[in-house]
C-alpha cells in the first residue's frame, strides 16, 4: 500500500462526503477508493469511517486522524517547496466554478496575465449558472452570487452587482420608454429561464422601500446569459441584466437603462472554497488573484465592492 496515496485517498472521501463522489472527482474506480481507506485501516488498527447502506461518518479516531493528516499533509507540501526552492512559484491543477457571462467578460480576458504570472498553475474552469456542489464535485473554489445560505463553506467576498433594466436604443426610441411598472407591461419583455426550475425568472423591483418580485409575461425565453444579452441588442424588448454585463453597451449607446428608480438593490458577489487547513498554494494564490481582478474592475459601476 502507498502509505501517502492512501492518506490523501481518504482525505478526499470525508471531503466529498461518499466514496462514489470521491472516485469521481479523482477519476479512479470506486472499489480501488474503498479498498485503499481498508487499507489504512488496517495500517493504523481502527475503523476511522463507519459506514452504512445510505451514509457514512467519521468515528471518534477517524475524526482525530483527520485533522492530524491535514496538518501533516500541509506541512509535507509547504516542505516539498521549499526544497525544490519554488515557494514563490505555486503548481498544480485548480478547479474553478463560476457564472458563465461573468468568466467570459471577466476572467477570461486576463487569463493570460494569470498564466504568465503563474506558469505552473492549470487552471479547469467550469462555467454554470447553477450552484455546484463544491465538495462533492471536487471544486476547489466557486464564484457564487447573492445570499449564502448556511454552509461548511468558507466565503470571500468580491463585492456586489447590480441589477437594471434596460433596452436597445432603438427599440426605445420605437416603442417608447416605460415611466412605471403598468407602463412595462406593455412593453415586450424577454425573459430568462431559471437553471433550477426552467421557467421564467421574477424580475425583482424596489417599490416604496421593499422588495418586489414579479412574473412579467413575454414571447421570448431563453436560458443562456450571452444569448438574453443580445436578445436586447437585437432590439427585441426589454431585460433585466446585471449593470457589469451591460456597461459596455450602456457606455456606447447600444443601451439604455430604464425604471432606474425601481433598481434593487445590489446582490454580493463571492468566492466561496472548502474549509481546509491545508489549502493548496494554487488555490490560494488564485483566489487572491480573483479578487485583485475584482478590485482592477468593479462589479459596481459606482465602484462600490
Amino acid at each position: 500500500m502507498d502509505h501517502l496515496h492512501a492518506i490523501r485517498v481518504f482525505l478526499r472521501v470525508v471531503d466529498a462526503g461518499s466514496f462514489t463522489r470521491a472516485a469521481d472527482t479523482m477519476g479512479m474506480p470506486r472499489s480501488s477508493v474503498t479498498s485503499l481507506v481498508k487499507q489504512l485501516e488496517a495500517h493504523v488498527g481502527v475503523v476511522l469511517i463507519q459506514r452504512s447502506t445510505r451514509s457514512f461518518s467519521l468515528t471518534e479516531q477517524g475524526e482525530q486522524y483527520h485533522r492530524y493528516c491535514v496538518d501533516v499533509l500541509a506541512g509535507l507540501e509547504n516542505m516539498e517547496a521549499s526544497l525544490r526552492g519554488d515557494t514563490a512559484k505555486p503548481r498544480g491543477r485548480v478547479r474553478v466554478d463560476m457564472p458563465g457571462a461573468l468568466a467570459r467578460a471577466l476572467v477570461l480576458p486576463q487569463m493570460k496575465e494569470f498564466q504568465q504570472r503563474y506558469p505552473d498553475i492549470e487552471i479547469s474552469l467550469g462555467l454554470n449558472d447553477r450552484n455546484v456542489d463544491v465538495i462533492g464535485e471536487g471544486i476547489d473554489c466557486a464564484v457564487r452570487t447573492g445570499p449564502l445560505p448556511d454552509s461548511s463553506l468558507v466565503a470571500r467576498s468580491l463585492g456586489s452587482l447590480q441589477w437594471i433594466i434596460c433596452a436597445a436604443t432603438t427599440y426605445l426610441n420605437q416603442h417608447g420608454e416605460p415611466e412605471n411598472l403598468e407602463q412595462l407591461r406593455q412593453h415586450e419583455i424577454v425573459n430568462y429561464a431559471s437553471a433550477t426550475t426552467g421557467r421564467a425568472r421574477e424580475w425583482v423591483f424596489q417599490v416604496d422601500g421593499q422588495n418586489a418580485a414579479i412574473a412579467l409575461p413575454g414571447r421570448l425565453l431563453v436560458n443562456e446569459t450571452d444569448a438574453y444579452l443580445q436578445c436586447a441588442l437585437e432590439g427585441l424588448g426589454m431585460i433585466q441584466l446585471t449593470e457589469f454585463l451591460a456597461r459596455p453597451y450602456l457606455q456606447s449607446g447600444r443601451l439604455r437603462e430604464v425604471l432606474r428608480h425601481l433598481r434593487p438593490p445590489p446582490m454580493p458577489v463571492s468566492v466561496v472554497y472548502a474549509s481546509r487547513q491545508h489549502q493548496p498554494q494554487a488555490v490560494r494564490v488564485f483566489i487572491e488573484w480573483l479578487t485583485e481582478l475584482v478590485a482592477q474592475n468593479p462589479l459596481s459601476s459606482d465602484g462600490a465592492d
